[in-house]
């Protein structure tokens, strides 16, 4: 039946501040900036991964009313609606110090876990983000 994941996607409130964010702080690249009309179809990805996209979209038509719309930003800017993103990474504690010094703020430090070091920070909008450097 199906063979991958190609693209999962979060909801941001602005994608100009969202590509600031993970092009410019997490270091992630864009894979399509498309005006669509209706809509700008955005997607960012890591390096090299052309596998896997996350579609950086905000709340509006043609996916749903503005009034729904309206209701989910809402939602978003109390951090009750935030997706939830997880990376890997070869050195967890590295990439923390790195992301740190770009001014990329934590909700959890790295901390040793059964299956590896793992830390989590959210983007500006409330979505969470994780990043683990695997147990060999």
């Amino acid at each position: 039946m199906f063979n991958n994941i190609t693209h999962s996607q979060i909801f941001v409130l602005d994608q100009q501040e969202a590509l600031d964010f993970y092009v410019g702080k997490l270091g992630l690249e864009v894979t399509a900036d498309v005006d669509m009309g209706f809509m700008r179809w955005l997607t960012v990805g890591i390096p090299g991964d052309t596998d896997r996209q996350i579609l950086l979209e905000t709340p509006g038509p043609p996916r749903m009313s503005e009034e729904t719309a309206e209701q989910v930003r809402s939602l978003i800017t109390k951090g009750a609606m935030g997706g939830s993103l997880i990376f890997t990474t070869d050195d967890c504690r590295k990439t923390y110090e790195t992301l740190k010094e770009k001014g990329v703020e934590f909700t959890d430090e790295p901390t040793e876990q059964p299956y590896g070091i793992d830390c989590g920070l959210r983007d500006p909008f409330g979505n969470s983000i994780r990043f683990t450097q695997l147990r060999k």
